[in-house]
């Protein structure tokens, strides 16, 4: 199952780009934290003024028998921010960061950024996220219909199944959903 985006204390939000389209030194960061500590620095971070970006996904568990659905980032250990190096250097010291990876293609990454948050707006309960790992070929498509239109990814066959694989390059990481082959426009390949 999978959920819209939420900051650290759970209300919807758009990309923060989108928000500070007119802040000329805001760039993206990409943080990778300590054990488990995405949405503790996401919340540090947002009671600060500091946007970020943690895509969540509802996952079922099980708990002492009783089943619970809980909210987990869709990316472990790594933390989308959208700032100045200021305040990079303000959320490292909240000790929660392991370390700081660089973006050298701000656009490209706010691309693979809106294609997440598009799918996750669009995927609801119709396709669930299943972490993949990195492809670097096959072939670029995009959604032509349906509640995922819009959204690019490269498309793999995966156990006679149709994937759409949603990448973020600067991680080395990748998702997946199921979608249906003819909602799928070739865009060529990688």
């Amino acid at each position: 199952m999978s959920t819209l985006l939420h900051n650290a204390i759970g209300s919807a939000q758009p990309l923060p780009e989108l928000q500070q389209a007119g802040k000329l030194e805001a760039r993206w960061h990409v943080l990778q934290t300590r054990s488990r500590q995405e949405k503790a620095l996401a919340e540090s971070m947002e009671s600060r003024g500091v946007q970020c970006f943690l895509p969540l996904i509802g996952v079922n568990r099980q708990y002492n028998g009783r089943r619970a659905t809980v909210e987990l980032p869709l990316f472990p250990g790594y933390l989308f921010l959208r700032g100045t190096l200021e305040e990079v250097y303000l959320a490292d010291r909240t000790k929660r960061v392991a370390q700081v990876i660089s973006v050298f293609d701000q656009a490209k990454l706010a691309e693979e950024l809106q294609n997440i948050e598009l799918a996750l707006k669009g995927a609801g309960k119709e396709a669930p996220f299943d972490p993949f790992p990195f492809l670097k070929c096959g072939i670029r498509v995009e959604v032509i219909s349906g509640p995922l239109k819009g959204v690019r990814g490269v498309i793999e066959d995966r156990l006679k199944r149709d994937r759409l694989i949603l990448q973020v390059d600067v991680l080395g990481r990748a998702t997946s959903l199921e979608v249906d082959g003819a909602a799928l426009a070739p865009l060529g390949e990688l």
